[in-house]
């Protein structure tokens, strides 16, 4: 209790340099958690559109299936197991089927990826209901990259020509029944989606699909041509990227401690130089060098606190506004590949909170009792006439 008394006294005495430093600290502690929130708020929207809007509860592949290998999708497909048909007519299952196409709007030719998914299903966000048109051409829902790419519109009529699995090529008019906007391009570029029963049709493969997307975990494993792929399994890539940018963002985090612990180094080597009577006089009262050590090593230590509630001061304010705001992004999810919104909202749970503080509380109580360790070795005599060896 003296030690925190007297580190208090010392620390406010000290007057501006313990406020640079402070506000040097305080400073890491807000872009730290800035920048952390930033990935972790990257992190939660682009697992929940995914999951919304292309991967639900898990999928079941074709075991051909390949989404990284076009060549693949020609041997992709095979009859829906009759054991998942219960649940594909309970909707919580929902079959599609993938074949490559081509599409010529205005003239130009556009290698796509044709997709079938039931116009009923409510598991993935896509508002397929549209697809549920009895137009005179193939209705078609695309997304809102793919309206650009293309130049297209809703209620735009475009030819689409596609191969049945018997390798025969046959052409139809299709009409842009509807256009949805998206984050996940895995959902979007270059592909259309159409009727399941049409696109079966087709290409010759009734009843036939190659993924299955389940809407909960209460579905069983099916065996045979088919295989579980897992959310998290799913997800894996966006599990990659995070990793990768966590990683680059400790470099600036690292940068910053060691400007903030080098600056509390520095003031505690002079302190020590410049107190050699005062350290001299608390042993010759009775203080143990011990004592003396903790009362340094907590005066460093208390620059942790002080900056933690200076940064409060500015830094709640400041990160509930960017949080309520957004991180705007020049880029866009079709730049990456991956789910990436126009703005990205940060997220600053209290473990990341907690366990900042924690890591630069710690990490200062260390800077703070390097160089105090020199006090346990002086003489008490030598002290008091300013003679540190």
């Amino acid at each position: 209790m003296i030690a925190l008394k007297l580190a208090f006294r010392n620390l406010i005495g000290a007057g501006l340099r313990t406020w640079l430093n402070v506000i040097v600290l305080s400073f890491s502690f807000v872009v730290i958690i800035w920048h952390k929130g930033v990935l972790d708020g990257w992190d939660r929207e682009a697992r929940t559109d995914m999951t919304n809007w292309d991967i639900a509860a898990g999928q079941y592949w074709h075991a051909q299936y390949d989404p990284y290998d076009p060549f693949t999708l020609t041997d992709s497909h095979a009859p829906i197991p009759p054991e998942a048909q219960t649940w594909v007519k309970r909707g919580d299952l929902t079959p599609i089927l993938i074949t490559q196409g081509t599409l010529y709007p205005s003239g130009r030719m556009q290698t796509i990826l044709v997709k079938g998914i039931d116009p009923s299903q409510n598991i993935l966000a896509l508002p397929s209901a549209v697809l549920d048109s009895s137009d005179a051409f193939i209705p078609a829902l695309i997304g809102n990259q793919m309206a650009t790419n293309a130049r297209l519109k809703k209620g735009d009529v475009v030819t689409l020509r596609w191969r049945d699995k018997n390798g025969a090529f046959d052409a139809a008019e299709i009409t842009i029944a509807g256009v949805f906007k998206t984050n996940v391009p895995t959902v979007d570029v270059n592909q259309i989606w159409i009727p399941l029963v049409t696109l079966q049709n087709i290409t010759l493969m009734p009843g036939e699909a190659t993924i299955l997307v389940r809407k909960s975990t209460d579905i069983p494993l099916f065996g045979g041509n088919w295989v579980f792929k897992s959310p998290e399994m799913l997800l894996d890539d966006i599990n990659q990227i995070i990793k990768a940018k966590t990683a680059s963002g400790s470099i600036l985090w690292g940068m910053l401690l060691l400007m903030a612990m080098l600056a509390i180094f520095d003031t505690q080597v002079l302190s020590i130089f410049r107190r050699q009577k005062e350290i001299g006089t608390y042993v010759a009262l009775g203080m143990t060098r011990w004592q003396v050590v903790t009362l340094f090593t907590t005066e460093g230590a208390a620059h942790s606190v002080f900056a933690a509630l200076l940064a409060a001061v500015y830094g709640v304010p400041l990160l509930w506004w960017q949080a309520k705001a957004g991180f705007a992004l020049p880029a866009t999810s079709s730049d990456f590949g991956i789910a990436m919104a126009e703005k990205i909202y940060p997220y600053y749970s209290l473990k990341l909170i907690a366990g900042t503080v924690i890591l630069i509380v710690i990490t200062t109580t260390l800077v703070s009792f390097w160089p105090s360790r020199k006090i346990s070795k002086m003489k008490p005599t030598d002290a008091l006439r300013g003679k540190i060896q």
